[in-house]
């Protein structure tokens, strides 16, 4: 009889370990399934431990994805953040932030994913469109830089710093499934629009008079 081979003894997880792999799991599902179509079960299923291995580090479904989101938030506004304070032109600036937006949607799109979904938990870090509002924030100070260099009066910056960042994550939200055309020729596009609108505002915008005539 040939001898039995020796079974070789898995090694155990640290806690740590364990809890990286429990994110990573939860990301995955939370990305695939949303918040409410995943259970503690299946990430539990998913990561061959035990449900008490899930409650033990996180304390249930509410308490891991408010690490995953915290992460992805984290990750997202440093991208986005490098991007707005590089220092050059605005328009420099602008291509860089757009860029980076899509380049992190197109490296985390699972992250992405959980970003852009309503979120169900109240999150320390906020949702997707409070992130979207601190970035307005920062572009806010530039275009009102900008806005007095060219005669224009910088209290209206923080409703076209919305806009314009508005525009550009709801272009990334489309790209992400699309993912057409090329990256840097969406980026490209953003910039014609965003950049060239900026470049002929008008200092006292009226709407037509057609516009004001009702609907028939």
């Amino acid at each position: 009889m040939a001898s039995e081979s020796k079974r070789v003894p898995r090694s155990r997880m640290t806690g740590k370990e364990r809890r990286e792999q429990l994110l990573d799991v939860s990301r995955r599902l939370f990305a695939e399934k949303g918040f409410d179509g995943t259970s503690v079960e299946e990430i539990a299923s998913r990561a061959s431990v035990s449900k008490p291995v899930v409650y033990e580090h996180f304390g249930g479904k509410e308490g891991i994805y408010a690490v995953v989101v915290d992460r992805e938030v984290q990750a997202l506004t440093t991208v986005l953040t490098d991007a707005l304070t590089s220092g050059g032109h605005p328009k420099v600036l602008l291509e860089r932030t757009a860029l980076a937006l899509l380049g992190y949607i197109e490296t985390s799109t699972d992250g992405f994913r959980i970003l852009v979904r309503d979120s169900p938990v109240a999150q320390a870090t906020g949702t997707f469109s409070s992130l979207i509002g601190d970035v307005a924030t920062q572009v806010e100070y530039l275009l009102a830089d900008q806005f007095t260099r060219r005669g224009l009066d910088p209290k209206v910056a923080p409703i076209y710093a919305t806009m314009l960042v508005g525009m550009v994550a709801l272009t990334g939200q489309h790209w992400l499934d699309s993912r057409s055309p090329k990256k840097a020729d969406v980026a490209a596009h953003l910039v014609n629009l965003a950049w060239n609108g900026l470049s002929s505002l008008e200092r006292n915008p009226q709407l037509t008079r057609a516009s004001d005539r009702p609907v028939r």
